[in-house]
């Protein structure tokens, strides 16, 4: 005998015998004489695999009783027949409608339930099969994209950490000019001017793309990179390179893999233009205003209060007051002012970001020449 359980449901127990009599040789049958006492047995086990269910009953009809199925999450999938005497398209499109599979008409015919019965029990049974599938290619998926999520970010921060080991700063600059640059992006995404550019998704790339800001200093030689006094007017020149070698690095490895990613193109502008300034006196392009990408504009603030903060050979760390400062001094120079307002804003989180983010040693090694010459 299949283990398979039918409920049958009507109000005449001659249809409830016929119905038991053909099924009970293949299935196990369960009966109700009426659609509040149906409901009331699938709270009970065993629970119904499939359900024959008469459309004409007091009380709660056929039609009551299905609507209240799919409308619960736990017997919304149990496929119902409708068993009726009504041969007509209106009543047996009505209840198609509301989700049954099947229509049965009265009188009933033993051979044509069965086969009926079977060939729904055998879709239930390629359908549950899909959903375990479904359920697990979800679950695969969900697993591979955090695997890859994983790998990309612990890749991006390899190669900040790279930059970083290069000019002899700790790997916490890249922890907190994240975060510097999170906490600027959410001040300003209600903002008028950057609404429309700073939803979720963008500040995410933003965060995910900080670390590789620095990546060009990778091609600095270390006779300038590590120089602990100012630089001459030519090896300026030579560590002004590192914000296109970055870019470049970034579209190189774009090419080679033959597509792009959100947060590859954010990354570019971040490595090319943190250095601009507002008023375009900045490097590598002169850029000025708005012509500078916001996600530079961003960084711009996040590399400089970070520089100023941090001790050095040829300079102690700032005041966070005295780097506040600085940065307002630069409003409308420097920085874009809209963005000194927000860092102004959140200065307490900034401060606390740099507290909870702090160097444990500094100021051991040659500082890097480039803030030296800045």
């Amino acid at each position: 005998m299949d283990e398979k359980t039918i409920l049958i449901v009507d109000d005449e127990p001659a249809n409830l015998a016929v119905l038991a009599w053909a099924l009970r040789p293949h299935y196990r049958v369960r009966a109700a004489s009426s659609g509040e006492q149906a409901l009331r047995a699938l709270t009970a086990p065993p629970r119904p695999d499939l359900i024959l269910l008469d459309v004409m009953m007091p009380g709660l009809d056929g039609h009551a009783v299905l609507t209240q199925l799919r409308s619960d999450p736990t017997t919304r999938d149990i496929p119902v027949i409708f068993v009726t005497a009504l041969d007509d398209e209106i009543n047996e499109e009505r209840g198609l409608k509301l989700g049954a599979v099947d229509y049965i008409v009265k009188p009933i015919k033993p051979a044509v339930v069965l086969a009926r019965v079977a060939t729904q029990l055998e879709l239930k049974k390629i359908r549950d099969r899909l959903a375990v599938q479904n359920t697990w290619l979800e679950a695969e998926v969900v697993r591979r994209m955090a695997e890859n999520q994983l790998i990309q970010d612990v890749s991006i921060h390899a190669l900040g950490y790279l930059a970083e080991t290069r000019d002899s700063e700790t790997g916490n600059h890249i922890h907190r000019t994240q975060q510097y640059v999170h906490a600027l992006a959410w001040e300003l995404r209600e903002h008028p001017r950057f609404a429309a550019h700073l939803d979720d998704h963008a500040i995410q790339l933003l965060v995910k793309s900080a670390p590789l800001h620095d990546i060009g200093k990778v091609g600095i030689p270390d006779h300038i990179l590590l120089k602990p006094g100012p630089l001459t007017p030519e090896e300026w020149v030579i560590m002004k390179t590192h914000a296109r070698l970055g870019a470049e690095a970034i579209e190189k490895a774009e090419q080679a893999a033959h597509k792009t990613a959100d947060f590859l193109i954010t990354a570019k502008e971040i490595a090319r233009w943190h250095h601009e300034k507002w008023d375009g006196s900045g490097y590598p392009d002169g850029l000025a205003g708005e012509a500078i990408p916001l996600s530079a504009r961003l960084m711009a603030l996040a590399d400089v209060f970070d520089a100023l903060i941090t001790k050095r050979v040829y300079k102690p760390a700032m005041t966070y007051e005295a780097a506040r400062d600085i940065i307002v001094a630069g409003r409308a120079k420097h920085f874009d002012p809209a963005i000194v307002d927000a860092f102004l804003a959140s200065f307490d989180v900034f401060v606390s970001i740099a507290e909870a983010c702090a160097d444990t040693v500094t100021g051991l090694a040659p500082a890097p020449a480039e803030l030296a010459n800045s």
